[in-house]
């Protein structure tokens, strides 16, 4: 199993590839399907939103058995996202957990707009102190927000307690955020030690 630091590489490699059109699309064949079939070592986490045009087996170039890979409006945090994040953490292995927004998420675009009905307000609800600290910010409101929202949720998960936070601090796991851009297919992972946006 890779460290956090190694994962990280892979994921940025990968993601070089994607955006500059040379994905090589591996552990995609019948071969690597049938050998996971009775275990799978995921080097990363990916806590993504539910976007359609999100992948992140493909904005990573990864393949079958490489991601664990969890996906939620908004790419927001609750007891089953944690708990999924635990698994992956204490049973598969896995060093790096990665949270993804990405640019123009609809998700937070409704919780900037105070948009409400349904479900709907649970969701805008976890989103809503990314979106008042963005609102201190220069710049675009909702590109703030969905940057602070990756910060915050990291944040969430670094003190999640009794199984992450112990990971993270004993157990050489890394949470780190990271935005999309849709426009150009880059993924930036932010240096929560020097982004002005941390919570």
């Amino acid at each position: 199993m890779v460290n956090s630091s190694e994962a990280l590489k892979l994921l940025k490699e990968g993601n070089k590839s994607y955006r500059e059109g040379k994905s090589a699309f591996p552990n995609t064949d019948v071969a690597r399907r049938d050998s996971v079939v009775g275990s799978q070592e995921p080097f990363a986490v990916i806590i993504g939103c539910a976007d359609s045009r999100v992948v992140p087996e493909l904005v990573f170039d990864t393949g079958i058995g490489d991601l664990f890979v969890i996906r939620v409006a908004g790419n927001i945090i609750d007891d089953a996202v944690t708990a999924s994040i635990e698994y992956a953490v204490s049973n598969l292995g896995t060093k790096l957990v990665v949270v993804l927004g990405h640019e123009s998420c609809g998700a937070v675009t409704a919780a900037v707009n105070e948009v409400k009905g349904g479900h709907l307000d649970a969701l805008t609800k976890a989103i809503r102190p990314a979106v008042e600290t963005a609102s201190k910010q220069d710049g675009d409101k909702v590109d703030n927000a969905i940057r602070q929202n990756a910060v915050n949720m990291t944040n969430l998960l670094r003190n999640s307690e009794p199984v992450i936070k112990d990971m993270v601090e004993n157990k050489g796991v890394e949470v780190v955020p990271a935005y999309y851009s849709l426009s150009t297919g880059e993924v930036e992972f932010i240096n929560v030690d020097q982004n002005h946006v941390v919570a």
